[in-house]
């Protein structure tokens, strides 16, 4: 018996659309970032890129647990010295709530040349509507992941 290797060739990529006021931010990342690997899939290879598109509806209704909207805290650096900024969690969404969720699936994606590829499949959306219904995904069913 030989153990499969999946080649670029094999790949075949699947659409998902994930509604973000179902879960809290961790949640819906972890669910967001294994679709993305392709970690759910019998042809999973650590080397190759076998993930699906993920499509991240709602990020204005986006659930926060605990006190993370005042204390979850975002941070930025100009490279100058003193240049360092830091966001609450409350303006980052009022200013770009994609930004949060893009943020949190790429820091659970592995650290390796696959990651801006991966993330780059990533497609989130601030409201209901979505550009990709020719694509035609699938809801993701999100209820055993609370």
């Amino acid at each position: 018996m030989k153990t499969y290797s999946a080649k670029p060739s094999d790949v075949t990529r699947k659409w998902y659309v994930l509604d973000a006021s179902e879960l809290p931010v961790g949640r819906l990342a972890t669910v967001a970032a294994t679709l993305l690997t392709g970690k759910g899939k019998t042809t999973f290879t650590k080397h190759i890129d076998t993930g699906d598109f993920v499509v991240v509806v709602n990020a204005d209704k986006l659930v926060v647990t605990g006190k993370k909207l005042e204390d979850k805290m975002y941070y930025k650096h100009s490279g100058f010295p003193g240049g360092l900024t830091e966001t609450k969690l409350r303006h980052q969404l009022d200013k770009d709530s994609t930004h949060v969720i893009i943020h949190a699936v790429r820091g659970m994606l592995p650290v390796n040349k696959l990651r801006d590829a991966r993330l780059a499949r990533l497609k989130v959306y601030a409201g209901e509507e979505h550009n990709h219904n020719a694509q035609k995904p699938e809801k993701f069913n999100l209820e055993g992941k609370k």
